[in-house]
């Protein structure tokens, strides 16, 4: 617990650095939807975050989420998922990493695993395009959507 606790410190501290050093004032909105963010594992939406910090921060709107999250992705901070549905999601975790997602509720659950580079180097080698990144997307039913479903049989 207690280096689960400095490591969100540090990231916290490291992510307002790398804010500052961009420019960007640290308001105790945009500290806010950062904290929810960090300790997030749900790559929440814009109206997710906005629905949690919103008791806290009456005056807070949908917007200024929206604003805030625009910053952070363009500082680097965080990721922005999009996955064909409505509304994206936010991950804090910028390192490369691999998703697993329910089809039935959208949650997304990060996978770890060796980053294949090998992948993008044969496709270049194949198409000669000039790769740049990738991204593998994993789809099943999550534990709980599972267990609904077995409920109803």
């Amino acid at each position: 617990m207690a280096a689960e606790l400095e490591s969100y410190e540090h990231q916290l501290s490291d992510s307002i650095k790398t804010l500052r050093e961009a420019g960007v004032r640290i308001t105790p909105q945009r500290q806010a939807i950062l904290n929810f963010l960090i300790r997030s594992k749900t790559h929440p939406t814009a109206d997710e975050i906005y629905q949690s910090l919103s008791p806290d921060f009456p005056n807070i709107s949908v917007a200024t989420i929206y604003n805030n999250l625009k910053v952070f992705k363009n500082t680097g901070i965080v990721k922005e998922l999009t996955y064909g549905d409505a509304s994206s999601r936010f991950d804090f975790d910028t390192r490369n990493h691999y998703h697993v997602i329910c089809e039935n509720c959208g949650k997304i659950v990060d996978f770890h695993y060796p980053s294949l580079h090998e992948i993008e180097q044969l496709a270049q080698h194949v198409t000669d395009f000039n790769i740049t990144h990738h991204r593998m997307e994993i789809y099943g039913v999550c534990q709980e959507c599972k267990e609904v479903q077995d409920n109803e049989k």
